[in-house]
């Protein structure tokens, strides 16, 4: 058996969870330069505030309803979200970290459909209990079905938190309730294009013939198709594959306008970048590089692009570096006040099945890369970094409304007066 365990409206509960005077009060988080909105509480979403829009149009909502602004506190997030891991691994041997606040997990031991459902309301009491993030637990013989099951559990009508989805019942009652943007894996686009077909819902698509769809459409969907009708086709490495491209893009809580600004944000973003193209044990053939200045500036709007191939794929930041420092010129103009800019690693391929020509030689590091990564992790990022970088940086985001890390900066540890 398969659960997918996933918190409800993460990084707006994990704002609640620590400060109890904002627990019954709409709550917003914002992005990077608190710029557009991209968490809500449910409260929130019940007033009718919608992500994603900017917060100067959403300001007068803000005022009548006594809503809370919070700034994006990952330091925050990311602590509890390896809090709420710790505790989903005591109820299973074999836990898989899907995203910072979605897990799976596998059980081998046989119970009944309410003893399934009754477990996944213990499991999310004791995360409410200890963490109060409230969460949906879902049950399934396959990731797809336990992701089906997890929306009814938070979605749909009759469901207090925990559902299973196993029996051709089951699977009747949840899939014909799921629009097909609701089934893992289905998109807008493909949603039309099934759509045009007369496929409405999930459990239409679970009646489809799998060959037919692979050859319409492609492996994947019949492999959806597969699992929706009950059959085991994703492992783990299937769930969340390896990423084709990487990016690392951000908005300057200031405008940039020197060259030598520019270049410290683009090496930032180079950094960051070639980080999680080894996490992934990736090397990149080619990198893109931008920048921007804003569309609402009184300047007229540019953004600049760069692409060049790497001779030799790669995943060391020095060959990143070296890269940004050929491309800087043909992105930047004098006087042109920057808002964005942003690296991508583009043309990747799994390090451990590249085969290296005879021709040309490959100046990368494993060993210094992995040690600047490990003394990263250990201690913090940027313990290490590259001196082109910089030491100074005033680009940094803004974030005016920021919260407290209770739980990681002792100074700023919750205060209880008895």
């Amino acid at each position: 058996m398969i659960a997918l365990c996933d918190a409800t409206s993460f990084y707006a509960c994990a704002e609640k969870s620590l400060d109890p005077s904002i627990r019954q009060r709409p709550v917003l988080v914002f992005s990077n330069n608190d710029g557009c909105c991209v968490a809500l509480c449910p409260i929130a979403k019940r007033l009718g505030f919608k992500k994603f829009m900017p917060m100067f149009q959403m300001k007068d909502d803000i005022r009548k309803y006594n809503a809370v602004v919070r700034s994006s506190n990952y330091e925050l997030y990311a602590d509890i979200s390896s809090k709420m891991f710790s505790l989903l691994n005591e109820y299973t041997d074999e836990l898989y970290e899907y995203s910072i606040d979605e897990g799976f997990m596998r059980f081998d031991n046989t119970l009944s459909d309410e003893q399934w459902v009754q477990l996944g309301l213990d499991i999310r009491r004791a995360l409410w209990r200890q963490l109060r993030i409230p969460i949906g637990v879902g049950f399934g013989v396959n990731c797809t079905l336990a992701k089906a099951a997890n929306h009814a559990s938070k979605k749909l009508p009759g469901f207090n938190g925990s559902a299973i989805v196993r029996t051709d019942q089951h699977k009747r009652h949840v899939l014909t309730q799921m629009e097909l943007s609701d089934v893992w894996g289905i998109g807008s686009r493909l949603e039309k294009r099934l759509g045009a077909m007369g496929i409405k819902n999930g459990f239409q698509l679970a009646q489809q013939n799998p060959s037919k769809m692979r050859k319409y459409f492609s492996i994947t969907l019949e492999n959806t198709v597969r699992e929706l009708q009950g059959e085991v086709r994703l492992s783990w490495d299937d769930v969340r594959p390896a990423k084709k491209e990487i990016y690392s893009t951000r908005s300057f809580g200031q405008r940039v306008s020197s060259i030598e600004e520019l270049k410290s944000a683009l090496v930032s973003h180079g950094e960051i970048a070639a980080g999680k193209l080894r996490a992934q044990n990736s090397v990149a053939g080619g990198i893109v590089l931008f920048a921007a200045n804003s569309p609402h500036d009184d300047e007229a709007y540019q953004k600049k692009t760069f692409y060049t191939p790497f001779e030799v794929p790669t995943s060391d930041t020095r060959n990143i570096i070296g890269a940004i420092s050929s491309g800087i010129g043909s992105l930047f103009v004098p006087h042109l006040r920057y808002y964005k800019v942003g690296v991508g690693l583009v043309d990747l391929k799994d390090s451990a099945y590249y085969q290296h020509d005879l021709f040309s030689q490959c100046t990368d590091n494993p060993a210094l890369m992995n040690a600047l990564d490990t003394m990263n992790a250990r201690f913090g990022r940027d313990t290490v970094s590259f001196a082109a970088k910089g030491f100074k940086q005033r680009f940094a985001m803004k974030r005016n409304y920021l919260s407290k890390r209770y739980t990681t900066r002792i100074h700023e540890i919750p205060r209880i007066k008895c």
